[in-house]
């Protein structure tokens, strides 16, 4: 077989393959845009729609309940730690934490430092 014919051959098979290849891949999609504008198919999208929506309020109720929770815990910890004399553990900009507690009425803190 000559160059000539195998080229002739292979410029035959391509461009037979790429018009079938356009004519399947205008088939599949024209399929695909009859489902999707099929009134039970919008019908079921639509309902999804609205229903992700109504989970989403939810979700989004609860997220803010457990931060109000979140922030309540965190203010009595505080408010307990401030009236037993604890001080809360802190870094500092070295990276090391330091924590101890003070006894109410007297002056400077007694602790322990320690690296994170």
């Amino acid at each position: 077989m000559s160059k000539i014919t195998l080229l002739a051959a292979f410029g035959a098979g391509y461009v037979l393959g790429a018009r079938a290849g356009r004519d399947r891949y205008e088939q599949i999609r024209a399929s695909a845009q009859r489902v999707a504008e099929s009134p039970r198919v919008q019908s079921a999208t639509e309902t999804a729609r609205e229903k992700a929506g109504e989970v989403a309020a939810t979700v989004a109720e609860s997220a803010k309940e457990k931060a109000d929770d979140a922030v309540h815990a965190v203010k009595d910890k505080v408010q307990r730690d401030d009236t037993t004399g604890t001080t809360t553990t802190g870094t500092t900009t070295s990276g090391t934490t330091t924590s101890g507690t003070t006894t109410p009425g007297t002056t400077g803190t007694t602790g322990t430092t320690g690296s994170i």
